[in-house]
């Protein structure tokens, strides 16, 4: 069974879907050093919000994630909060990002966020997730023809 979150006589599972996309669509997470970056900040923000990244999928410019949160957190303070965390740690760790991002910000100024319902909707959204692959990784149509 999953994890669900508890709050005295409250019992919560409220899942979102996040889509990050890295300023200027650059191709920054073929750098494994910045996933794995990343994946850290993510389990300091588990600990810190009541929030946890049930799934991550990299491609080289963008970041899916399968959140699960409370709802005293709404989905633009979730995706404000982790963009925000995200970035500031990426540029503490990785100071070069700056020069590749000409001193700017990390993620795009826009996202993706939708809910998620357990059962099937859940399960695809999932799969799609753990499918992500960078574009080197993946097969092209052209390769069949």
């Amino acid at each position: 069974m999953e994890e669900l979150f508890k709050s005295y006589h409250k019992v919560f599972k409220v899942k979102y879907h996040f889509v990050f996309v890295i300023k200027y669509r650059k191709d920054l997470f073929l750098n494994e050093a910045y996933i794995q970056t990343l994946k850290e900040t993510c389990k300091t923000l588990e600990e810190r919000y009541t929030m946890r990244f049930e799934t991550m999928g990299f491609d080289e410019d963008h970041v899916h994630f399968l959140l699960q949160s409370v709802p005293k957190y709404s989905p633009s303070q979730l995706f404000r909060i982790v963009k925000s965390i995200t970035a500031r740690n990426l540029f503490e760790v990785h100071p070069d990002l700056r020069d590749e991002l000409w001193k700017g910000e990390f993620w795009s100024d826009g996202g993706y966020v939708s809910t998620v319902g357990e059962g099937v909707n859940a399960e695809i959204i999932r799969k799609y997730i753990l499918n992500q692959g960078r574009k080197s990784d993946q097969v092209k149509l052209s390769n069949f023809f």
